[in-house]
């Protein structure tokens, strides 16, 4: 495969390729985005779902702390350490300690410790000590033992203290985590195959079936098998498939049409190269009866110039207006007074007929490519003097003003002719259409316009009047 085509975007994979680089399709890019989000959600309740695991299993220490002090109180003699030391193991603290009345009594306490242990009070909860609690415990280097401070469920008090070794709370938290943890990821892979599946169905393939029949429609417009087949849904995905339907309807309405114009225009092309040869005979026939003396012929001759004229330059218009397509300009540096002073005599613009009055600078440059701007002057001059002749004069004026801009060179034609017809001013640039004379072929102002909007500029009428009417063309010369 031509590498130029897999970058020009002209290259479609095969069905195989598609169905192996699946990771990088929206339907695996869905999956994964869903499986990674739940997730992430999954991963911010871990913490507080530790705190929480955390306060429940010193809550359960304390309470067991709480019942052990009341069977030392209850023991008239009081307890041996033996019994003090069974109880302590039961409960799983290291001391047990209780404030009545604002004085705090030791009821049972193990050897003296080598750190002072953490405090964690229970009595009451702040959001930011209850998230930082758990990692107090689990990072690396904590605090071997943890002093918990609660108020008194079972007895009268202001608080019960007790003291518990932290490595049993942290080997039960990191067990808890990896449990947590194992069902978060079985909650995330459920969750997002079941949200993956739901909009794969609603979504993804009907995305996938608009898409292979764009496909399908780019390769073989002609195909009826390209055409997509609605799925008469009501929401955004169904709207997409009708605008498409008609957008490919239209195309192919389109595209049989140029079908069509393309065979007519390469036969009016052999009609037009065909009928250039003969009326080129004709005038050579009509240069040899110059010659003649019949006065007949000399009367009739100036008219048999005229028309074969005019069926030449019909001729002409026609192959340049059905180019497939115009060349690019080549745009460069030129004076403009020589250039339209060329066109005006290519014209036939003349000093004792129609004339050319312009009102610029000689060493004006404008940014054009010279045989296009030729033929963009030509056309003004030419229908601004068949227009003013047209009306019965033999005489008239075309005045041509150019005015450098910020961005463009602003040209101004304006003759002295008999105005648009009201009637031909909505489609006067449409080609075959925009020609006010019977014999005009309308294609001069449509061929201007297009080569003004090839340099990026465009060709307007602006005013026009019994007076005369007013050009404006725009070269754009950035």
């Amino acid at each position: 495969m031509d590498p130029a085509e897999r970058r020009q975007g002209r290259w479609t994979p095969p069905g195989w390729a598609r169905r192996l680089s699946w990771p990088v399709g929206l339907s695996a890019r869905l999956l994964l985005l869903t499986v990674l989000f739940v997730m992430l959600a999954e991963l911010f309740s871990l913490i507080p779902a530790l705190a929480s695991f955390e306060e429940g299993w010193l809550s359960t220490r304390v309470r067991a702390a709480e019942l052990a002090s009341l069977a030392v109180e209850a023991s008239p003699a009081g307890v041996s350490d033996h019994m003090a030391g069974e109880l302590l193991e039961g409960a799983g603290v290291v001391s047990v300690a209780v404030q009545s009345d604002g004085v705090r009594r030791l009821l049972l306490q193990a050897p003296a410790m080598a750190r002072f242990p953490a405090l964690i009070d229970l009595r009451y909860t702040n959001v930011f000590d209850t998230i930082g609690a758990p990692f107090q415990v689990l990072i690396p280097g904590g605090p071997p033992m943890l002093r918990v401070v609660a108020r008194p469920q079972f007895r009268t008090g202001d608080f019960v203290e007790i003291v518990v070794p932290a490595a049993p709370l942290r080997r039960e938290m990191v067990a808890y985590m990896e449990r947590l943890l194992v069902a978060s990821v079985a909650v995330s892979v459920v969750a997002g195959l079941i949200v993956y599946l739901a909009l794969n169905a609603f979504l993804v393939r009907p995305m996938q079936k608009i898409t292979q029949s764009m496909e399908r429609f780019r390769a073989r417009p002609e195909d009826p098998e390209a055409r997509l087949k609605l799925s008469g849904r009501r929401d955004e995905i169904g709207r997409a498939e009708a605008e498409l339907s008609r957008m490919q309807d239209d195309l192919r309405t389109a595209l049989h049409s140029r079908a069509r114009l393309a065979a007519l225009g390469e036969a009016v092309a052999k009609i037009n190269h065909d009928l250039r040869n003969m009326l080129t005979s004709a005038q050579m026939v009509a240069e040899r009866l110059q010659g003649s003396g019949d006065p007949r012929v000399a009367q009739a001759l100036p008219r048999l110039e005229r028309a074969l004229d005019r069926a030449a330059s019909l001729s002409q218009n026609v192959l340049e207006y059905g180019r497939s397509e115009e060349p690019a300009p080549v745009l460069r540096e030129l004076l403009l007074a020589p250039a339209v002073q060329a066109a005006a005599a290519d014209a036939g613009l003349d000093p004792l007929g129609v004339r050319l009055e312009m009102a610029l600078s000689v060493d004006l440059h404008v940014r054009a490519d010279p045989e296009q701007l030729d033929r963009i002057l030509v056309n003004m001059f030419k229908n601004a003097r068949e227009a003013i002749e047209g009306s019965g004069r033999e005489t008239g004026r075309v005045r041509l003003t150019a005015e450098p801009q910020a961005h463009q060179m602003l040209i101004r034609i304006v003759d002295d002719g008999p105005g648009v017809p009201e009637r031909m001013r909505e489609r006067l640039f449409q080609p075959f259409s925009g020609s006010g004379r019977p014999d005009g072929s309308g294609l001069g102002l449509a061929i201007a316009r297009e080569l003004a909007r090839a340099h990026g500029g465009d060709l307007e009428l602006k005013e026009t009047g019994p007076e005369g009417s007013v050009f404006e063309l725009q070269l754009p010369q950035d």
